[in-house]
C-alpha cells in the first residue's frame, strides 16, 4: 500500500523524505508565485508569512479521516513500525525544500532576491498532507524548528486532544468542517468516531499559550448555517477564525463537483452572521482565496521574517 501511496503523492508533487517514508515536503503553488514575485497566499496577507520562504510539509502522510473536502487520495489508512527521529525529519525537510527550488536559480521569470531568500526558509507550515499529530514527537519536531529560527504553524484535524494539549507552535489551526457528530461523520468520514475527541481539543484550545485559529470550510448545500457553528466556536476561543470555501482541487473533484464552491459574497455573508453572533469581527479577506478572517480582539501581530 505504501509503495502505491507514494507514487499517488509523487503525482500530486509530494516528495517523501526520511528513513522510513512517512514524511513528505511539497513547493506550494504561492511559494512559486512568490519566487516570481508574482503573488503571495492569503498567509502572507493576514499573517506575515512570505510565501518563498515557507516550507510546507507534513511528518505524517496517513489519516485517521477521509474528509470529503481533502485534495489528497483519501482511503489510505497507513501504520509505521519505526519513525524517523524530529532531527532527521527538520534537516531532511530543509535540504529537500532547497534541492526543489534549484531549478528557479536558473528561470529568467525568477526574482533572484527572492531566490536568495527562498533557500533560506524562515516558515513552516506543517498542512502538507496526512494528520501530523499521528507523528509521535511533533512536540519535539516543533521546538527544533523554532531552535532554528523559524516560525511554526501547525494544522490538525482535532482528533487528538492529547496532543494538541503537549504542543505549542507558533500558530495552531484547528480544523472545523462540521457543526454536531452526524454532520461529521458525514463530511469528515472518520476511520472511527472522533467526535468527542474533537470537542475536547476544541474545549483545550480556549486555554492555549500560543497564536490559535479556528479555520472553518464551507461546502455549498451541507455545511453554510453559520448560527450552528456558534457554540463550537465559543468553546474553542481561538484568536482568529479563517472562514473559507471548499477548493474544487486535487482529489477532492472525485467526491464533490465544482459548484460546491461558495462566491466571496456567500462568504462574507455566512462571516458576518458569526461576527454578529460572537465577540468576533470581520478584519480581513482574501478574495482569490475566498477566506475571511475574523478576530476576537479586531487586531493581528504579524509574523515578519
Amino acid at each position: 500500500m505504501i509503495e502505491r501511496y507514494k507514487e499517488l503523492l509523487k503525482k500530486q508533487g509530494d516528495h517523501i523524505i526520511g528513513s522510513n517514508n512517512h514524511s513528505a515536503v511539497k513547493l506550494c503553488h504561492w511559494l512559486k508565485k512568490s519566487v516570481r514575485g508574482e503573488d503571495e497566499c492569503y498567509k502572507s496577507k493576514f499573517y506575515g508569512i512570505v510565501s518563498h520562504r515557507c516550507i510546507q510539509m507534513t511528518p505524517f502522510i496517513g489519516c485517521n479521516q477521509n474528509c470529503i473536502i481533502c485534495w489528497r487520495p483519501t482511503g489510505m489508512s497507513l501504520s509505521f513500525e519505526r519513525f524517523d527521529s524530529p532531527e532527521e525529519i527538520v534537516e531532511e525537510s530543509i535540504k529537500e525544500q532547497k534541492r526543489l527550488l534549484t531549478g528557479y536559480k536558473g528561470s529568467n521569470r525568477t526574482d533572484i532576491a527572492k531566490y536568495w531568500e527562498a533557500v533560506e526558509p524562515r516558515h513552516v507550515a506543517i498542512s502538507l498532507i496526512g494528520e501530523p499529530t499521528l507523528y509521535p514527537y511533533l512536540d519535539e519536531l516543533i521546538n527544533i524548528y523554532e531552535n532554528k529560527g523559524f516560525t511554526t504553524f501547525v494544522v490538525s484535524n482535532a482528533t487528538r486532544p492529547e496532543v494538541i494539549e503537549r504542543i505549542n507552535p507558533t500558530q495552531l489551526y484547528l480544523s472545523l468542517e462540521s457543526f454536531n457528530r452526524e454532520m461529521y461523520k458525514k463530511l469528515c468520514r472518520p476511520i472511527k468516531d472522533e467526535w468527542d475527541n474533537v470537542l475536547r481539543s476544541f474545549k483545550i484550545l480556549s486555554d492555549k499559550d500560543c497564536r490559535t485559529v479556528l479555520r472553518i470550510t464551507l461546502i455549498k448545500g451541507l455545511n453554510t448555517k453559520p448560527e450552528k457553528f456558534v457554540p463550537l466556536i465559543n468553546m474553542a476561543s481561538p484568536d482568529f477564525i479563517e472562514i473559507k470555501s471548499y477548493m474544487h482541487l486535487g482529489y477532492s473533484r472525485q467526491r464533490l463537483a465544482r459548484d460546491r464552491m461558495l462566491d466571496q459574497e456567500d462568504i462574507e455573508k455566512f462571516s458576518y452572521v458569526i461576527d454578529k453572533k460572537t465577540d468576533y469581527e470581520v478584519i480581513d479577506e482574501s478574495i482569490k482565496s475566498r477566506v475571511v478572517l475574523l478576530s476576537k480582539n479586531n487586531e493581528i501581530k504579524r509574523f515578519i521574517v
